[in-house]
């Protein structure tokens, strides 16, 4: 505390309680919404053949046709997004999510010539800093799937309650 004022103290420690309590309150739902974002707009991109990266999803396409692959992925993003906007069967939204995470990665695998320079794997790509930026989203997805038994058990008490 040192030489500060005890009433301020205390101001600025229920300040602290009631932003960390804002926060625990409302950043898994704008986590939900922000990802949704994310996946609908870059989703939509590859649908309507407009996506920055629709050559690194192409080096993916092993056996179909690249103008079918990545509209075909993109789909597939908006349809996570519209799953996390809605919020509804959220395990199968995740499965989807984990799914098309995995898939991200594989890029390091199977293309390392893409997302690695001189196959150094310290230095990446565009390409390559495009993919690992995934992890944040991945943190993002393992908040939201821990908030399931949470939320399941809130409404199973409301349940029981009424």
């Amino acid at each position: 505390m040192g030489t500060m004022p005890r009433n301020l103290w205390a101001r600025l420690l229920r300040l602290d309680e009631s932003l960390t309590r804002l926060m625990r309150n409302y950043g898994p739902p704008l986590m939900r919404v922000s990802l949704a974002l994310v996946f609908v707009w870059f989703g939509l991109l590859k649908v309507i053949g407009m996506s920055p990266v629709a050559r690194l999803a192409e080096n993916l396409a092993y056996g179909i046709p690249p103008e079918t692959f990545v509209p075909l992925l993109g789909l597939w993003e908006v349809a996570i997004g519209v799953g996390l906007l809605v919020g509804r069967a959220m395990r199968a939204v995740l499965a989807l999510f984990w799914l098309q995470m995995a898939g991200t990665f594989l890029i390091l695998v199977l293309r390392p010539d893409v997302a690695f320079q001189g196959s150094n794997p310290l230095l990446l790509t565009l390409e390559g800093e495009f993919v690992i930026k995934n992890l944040v989203l991945i943190s993002a997805g393992v908040v939201l799937g821990g908030q399931l038994r949470r939320k399941q058990r809130a409404e199973s008490s409301a349940v029981a309650v009424a």
